[in-house]
């Protein structure tokens, strides 16, 4: 009967690991998304700026502030 109930909260504990594995994957996943489609809309707004579009153009293109887009 120990043994049952040992290896039950063995189960247990390592679904709960699991679990909390898997979330972690697919937040860091998440979160490294943003951060590419983040440098990706910079990329672009300073290629705007090459070409003399104004911040508020350049603004409404990349979805970053016109702060973030004047200090590129």
């Amino acid at each position: 009967m120990q043994f049952e109930e040992s290896l039950q909260y063995y189960r247990d504990l390592k679904n709960s690991l699991d679990t909390a594995q898997e979330e972690g994957k697919l937040e860091s996943k998440e979160e490294g998304l943003r951060e590419g489609e983040q440098r990706k809309q910079i990329e672009i707004a300073r290629k705007l700026k090459q070409i003399d579009m104004s911040p508020d153009e350049s603004k409404e293109i990349t979805g970053l502030s016109r702060q973030d887009i004047e200090r590129l």
